[in-house]
């Protein structure tokens, strides 16, 4: 029987474990019949008797494997099935390791009943705070997290446990570089991701902590990403945003110096007598959960999903605007191919994704140029001045939520090295834009951004017509404009007929405003609602984009895609205005359509990544690679004969920069998978000889 087997109808998984310790495991299981049945059990490590092998014993004996082998704890230091009273009643503790010194108190707790965080973590609080161990540890093999017990209210995070012959102390005043942090990631090593991290900070701590939860979290992301950046750019600089066994007082006070230098550097996005309003020990918990964390990565994803979950709670949702995905972003931007010498704009911009997603693609063609090649930290290093160049004169941004716009001006203020056109306005009522230039504190704030912006007018005393080459945008597809100052000043606020009418589809006001954007020749790409390019009461709205653009595509997005904000069905229109250069008027012209067929999301909303098994080809081993094993799978293909083991092949499959990678059809991931939409639409566009098609 193989571990895989056993596991197969568990919650439990292997991915925490190496082969070899699973091969050795598997090397030790015996088969005895019990009641007629064929039953799996093995020699226990530390009680030296022949055990039943359930699914939680497999993961227990390989974690004893770990203990025993890596951190060198002696058996006679571990115990089992640990006796925890709790009034008239006793639970047992999976493993407990004995203190050195006072061999009969625990020291380290271990949870592997529960193989959900969240009820294992209640089980391994209740454990320490019984015994006064001050350390507990919870996996299910596949995620692992370690816990320092500060007091009955306070679990903070650890980045590992101490070995045998090593005290807590010196696993908290470890002093972590750029280098460490990469190299012990817990989103990488725990297989967690930072949503999960704030899911649990919320239950935790900031639930009653009495604070707004977006503007803390908010601050300590921020404060975080200021420190990787200068730690990125000063290799052998020490991370401050780390408990190094700073008293909670001591951390609080560094913490808050560090926010303070990044409001400074970040101007803009808190005012200048901010605070970080959490206790010090409430921030001290936050701290640890947050410190093993690389925020920084090739695309600032893992900050975009904490980002998309703490707007969505405050505010976003409610005005039926939803973050788009990043692999969603990532097609348009490939289909729609930018180039260093255009303008782009999102009207309706939310964090930010298109416009970032941009800016990264013309960076790689700017290092391309220059022979230059994109690392690990992209997002993080030193650029060219043609980068920074680039972000601070080419790219703009709007959206009309406040919160979104300082979650926006962050990630384009570190694009851009400290200068952003991240705007905070209505794009829908451009009439009262001028009157932002009576609001001083707008002003400081947004001045350069408005005078860039101002720049691309086509009428420069008027803010409806402007001179962008790109749009894309998501706008808010819920809720109706019934303002008739509004609905006076577009086109579609009319009815067939030419009658106003008395309220109107935000997202159809935004087709029209968003043309209004775009230069002769401009090209645009925005999610909309499917029922507008099938219902028969919008045929108008048809009618009027086909007279202004050449129909590019239209790429119809799978139903999961928005959840669990929304399930309403979605499709992207990619459009580009008539011009007698880039884009003469034709009558009759071929339109590329495309349907999502992977669904890269689950019914609850949570994304599909892929596993190595998903394309056995690119991730197989050739046969004199492989060691023949107990219960390995084979893969047969037309020319070569490759072995993998199933737990191999279950695994996730990661980028060149060890990131999941989300199963979707829309594009080939860097040469990783298969090509898909965006690749099928660039070889339709270099046939039909479209201006943008073919440029490298």
């Amino acid at each position: 029987m193989t571990i895989t087997e056993l596991l197969k109808d568990s919650d439990y998984k292997l991915t925490q474990f190496n082969l070899v310790e699973i091969r050795d495991l598997e090397k030790r299981i015996t088969i005895k019949e019990v009641s007629g049945k064929a039953t799996p059990y093995i020699n226990c490590l530390v009680r030296n008797k022949a055990i039943k092998l359930t699914p939680e014993e497999a993961v227990r004996q390989l974690y004893l494997r770990v203990l025993i082998d890596d951190y060198e704890y002696p058996v006679d230091r571990i115990a089992l099935e640990y006796a925890v009273s709790f009034g008239r009643e006793k639970k047992r503790a999976d493993i407990v390791i004995f203190d050195r010194q006072q061999t009969t108190s625990p020291y380290i707790m271990v949870e592997l009943k529960k193989p959900k965080l969240k009820d294992g973590k209640e089980q391994l609080k209740s454990y320490c705070n019984a015994t006064g161990a001050p350390i507990g540890v919870w996996s299910n093999g596949d995620s692992i997290s370690y816990y320092h017990r500060k007091d009955p209210n306070y679990f903070e995070d650890l980045p590992a446990i101490p070995k045998a012959g090593e005290k807590l102390s010196d696993i908290l005043s470890e002093r972590w570089t750029i280098a460490d942090l990469i190299a012990k990631d817990k989103l990488r090593t725990e297989r967690k991701s930072l949503k999960d991290l704030i899911l649990e900070m919320e239950d935790e701590v900031l639930a009653n902590a009495g604070v707004d939860v977006f503007e803390e979290l908010f601050k300590l992301v921020f404060t975080k990403l200021f420190d990787e950046m200068e730690s990125g750019r000063t290799e052998n600089r020490h991370l401050a945003f780390r408990n190094y066994g700073d008293t909670e007082t001591e951390l609080k006070e560094k913490i808050q110096k560090l926010f303070d230098l990044a409001k400074d550097k970040w101007e803009g996005v808190f005012s200048d007598d901010a605070k970080i309003e959490l206790t010090a020990s409430h921030l001290s918990v936050c701290v640890s959960s947050l410190q093993d964390v690389k925020l920084f990565n090739s695309n600032l994803d893992v900050v975009d999903d904490a980002f998309e979950y703490l707007i969505n709670k405050s505010s976003k949702g409610e005005k039926g605007q939803y973050f788009t995905p990043r692999y969603v972003i990532d097609m348009c931007v490939k289909m729609l191919n930018p180039q260093p010498n255009e303008t782009m704009i999102d009207t309706a911009a939310g964090s930010c994704g298109f416009p970032v997603h941009t800016i990264f693609h013309v960076w790689e063609k700017i290092l391309k140029e220059k022979g230059l090649d994109k690392s690990h930290l992209f997002t993080l290093e030193q650029k060219p001045a043609a980068c920074t160049d680039y972000v601070n004169n080419k790219v703009f941004a709007i959206d009309f939520d406040e919160k979104a716009v300082r979650v926006a001006r962050t990630l384009n203020l570190i694009a851009g090295d400290g200068q952003t056109n991240v705007l905070h306005l209505n794009t829908l009522d451009y009439e009262r834009w001028d009157e932002k230039i009576n609001d001083e504190d707008w002003l400081n704030t947004y001045f350069n951004g408005w005078k860039n912006l101002k720049k691309l007018r086509k009428d420069k005393s008027s803010n409806r017509e402007f001179q962008f080459d790109l749009l894309m945008a998501n706008p808010p597809f819920a809720g109706d404009i019934k303002e008739s100052r509004i609905l006076a000043k577009y086109k579609l606020g009319k009815k067939p007929n030419g009658k106003y009418q008395t309220k109107v589809g935000r997202d159809i006001l935004f087709i029209e405003r968003n043309l209004d954007f775009l230069k002769p020749g401009g090209r645009m790409a925005i999610v909309l609602p499917q029922g507008r390019f099938n219902n028969s009461s919008d045929k108008h709205i048809r009618d009027f984009i086909a007279e202004r653009c050449r129909i590019l595509a239209v790429v119809g997005l799978h139903g999961n895609v928005f959840k669990p904000h929304t399930g309403t069905k979605t499709s992207v229109l990619f459009v580009q205005k008539w011009d007698d250069t880039l884009c003469p008027k034709v009558d009759d012209y071929p339109i590329f359509f495309a349907t999502m067929q992977e669904t890269s999301k689950d019914n609850s909303g949570d994304k599909i990544y892929l596993r190595k098994k998903d394309f056995p080809d690119r991730f197989a081993v050739k046969p004199e690679e492989a060691e023949p094993v107990q219960g390995v799978m084979e893969l047969k293909e037309s020319v070569v004969h490759y072995v993998r083991t199933p737990k191999d092949l279950d695994e996730f499959a990661l980028d060149t920069h060890d990131h999941l990678i989300v199963k979707h059809d829309l594009f080939n991931h860097d040469g990783l998978t298969r090509n898909g939409i965006a690749e099928a639409f660039l070889e339709f566009a270099k046939k039909e000889n479209l201006s943008f098609a073919g440029k490298p």
